[in-house]
C-alpha cells in the first residue's frame, strides 16, 4: 500500500489530486490546470464574439466569472478532460445511453474518475485490485471485484457524476508490484475530517485527564522533597538501631567472656548477676563514661581498702595484710587493660544494684 500514490485534500484542489492519483504521479499543479482553464475561458469568448461583439450576450458573457475555474481552486469538468487528452486519455459518461448499450463489466474497465457537485475523486485498478484514491481518505481503500459495481451504483444514487477513462495509463511501480502480488487491508481508512476529528477528541480527553490528576495529585515538589526525607530519616533511625544493636551484642559478649573467667572477681559478679537481668546491666554498662568509669574505679578501690583495713583490726589478725592490688588481682594504680576497667564497672553496677534492691526489700 505504500507504494500506491495518494495526495491528501488541500484546500479545493480536489482535480488535481484526482488527476495525480489517476496518473500516479506529481503530473499537474494548479498553476498548470489555471492555465488550461484560461485557455478554455479565451476559446469560449472568441466562439461568443463571433455573434457580435456588442450583442448583449457576449457583453453579460464578459461580465460573467470563468465557468472553469474559481478562487478556491475548483476546476471544471473541460478543464480535467483537457488536461488528460495531453495523455492520450478520453473521459465518456458512465451513465450514458452510449456506453450502456456497450454491456462491459466495471471490473474490466482502468479507472473512474467520480464527481459530485465541486468534488472529484478517483476509483483506479492496480495490478488486479481495486482501490478508492479519494484525496478525502487518509490513504487508498481496497474495493474488492465483487463489491465494485455495488460502489458505483451506490454513488449513482448518491448523485455522482462517474466517468470512465478511456486509453492507456501511464506506467507506475505500484501497477507493476501489485501485478505480482495481492495485498490485503486489515484496517479500512477513515475521512479526513473523521480523523481529525478524532485526533482533536484525544486531545481534549488527554488535557482533561491531565487537569484532574493535577487537581487531585498538584505537584510542587514538595511533596517528594517530603517523602524522600521522610524515607531518609527512616533509613538513619534503622542504621542507628542496627549500630546500637551491634554495640550491646559486642558488650554483652564480652561481659560473658569475663564473667566465664576462673578467678574469685567473676565469682563475685556471677552471684550478683544472678539476682539481676543481664539487659539492665548492659544498659547501666553502656551508660557509663570513661570519666564517670575512672570515678568509680577509685571509689570502688578505696572502699574495699577500708573494708579490708577493718576487718584487719578487728579480727586482729597478725598475717600479712592484705592489700586491695591483692583482693582485686590488679593495681589500681598501674595499667589496667580494656577487660579489667570494664569488669571493674560492671562490678561495680551490680554492686550498687544489689544495695538498692536490698534497701527496696528492707522497705
Amino acid at each position: 500500500m505504500e507504494s500506491i500514490f495518494h495526495e491528501r485534500q488541500e484546500g479545493s484542489l480536489c482535480a488535481q489530486h484526482c488527476l495525480n492519483n489517476l496518473l500516479q504521479g506529481e503530473y499537474f499543479s494548479p498553476v498548470e490546470l489555471s492555465f488550461i482553464a484560461q485557455q478554455l475561458d479565451e476559446e469560449e469568448r472568441m466562439r461568443m464574439a463571433e455573434g457580435g461583439m456588442s450583442s448583449e450576450e457576449y457583453r453579460t458573457f464578459l461580465q460573467q466569472p470563468s465557468g472553469n475555474m474559481d478562487d478556491s481552486g475548483f476546476f471544471s469538468i473541460q478543464v480535467i478532460s483537457n488536461a488528460l487528452k495531453v495523455w492520450g486519455l478520453e473521459l465518456i459518461l458512465f451513465n450514458s445511453p452510449e456506453y450502456q448499450r456497450l454491456g462491459i463489466d466495471p471490473i474490466n474497465e482502468k479507472s473512474f474518475i467520480c464527481n459530485y457537485k465541486e468534488h472529484w475523486f478517483t476509483v483506479r485498478k492496480l495490478g488486479k485490485q481495486w482501490f478508492n484514491l479519494n484525496s478525502l481518505l487518509t490513504g487508498p481503500e481496497l474495493i474488492s471485484d465483487t463489491y465494485l459495481a455495488l460502489f458505483l451504483a451506490q454513488l449513482q444514487q448518491e448523485g455522482y457524476s462517474i466517468f470512465v477513462v478511456k486509453g492507456d495509463l501511464p506506467d507506475c511501480e505500484a501497477d507493476q508490484l501489485l501485478q505480482m502480488v495481492r495485498v490485503q487491508q486489515i484496517q479500512r481508512p477513515k475521512l479526513i475530517g473523521e480523523e481529525t476529528a478524532q485526533s482533536r477528541d484525544q486531545r481534549l480527553q488527554k488535557s482533561s485527564m491531565d487537569q484532574a490528576v493535577e487537581v487531585n495529585h498538584p505537584f510542587d515538589g514538595t511533596g517528594m522533597l517530603d517523602e524522600d526525607e521522610e524515607n531518609f530519616q527512616k533509613a538513619l533511625a534503622l542504621s542507628r538501631q542496627e549500630i546500637d544493636m551491634e554495640d550491646e551484642e559486642a558488650d554483652l559478649r564480652r561481659a560473658i567472656q569475663l564473667s566465664m573467667q576462673g578467678d574469685h572477681r567473676n565469682e563475685f559478679s556471677g552471684s550478683v548477676s544472678r539476682n539481676i537481668s543481664q539487659s539492665t546491666s548492659t544498659s547501666l554498662t553502656e551508660s557509663l563514661s570513661s570519666e564517670e568509669l575512672r570515678r568509680r574505679r577509685q571509689a570502688y578501690f578505696e572502699k574495699q581498702q577500708q573494708q579490708l583495713q577493718q576487718q584487719e583490726h578487728a579480727s586482729n589478725l597478725h598475717d600479712k595484710p592484705t592489700t586491695s592490688s591483692d583482693a582485686l588481682g590488679m593495681d589500681p594504680g598501674g595499667d589496667m587493660s580494656e577487660d579489667d576497667m570494664l569488669q571493674a564497672a560492671m562490678n561495680m553496677s551490680l554492686e550498687s544494684i544489689r544495695n538498692h534492691l536490698n534497701t527496696e526489700e528492707k522497705k
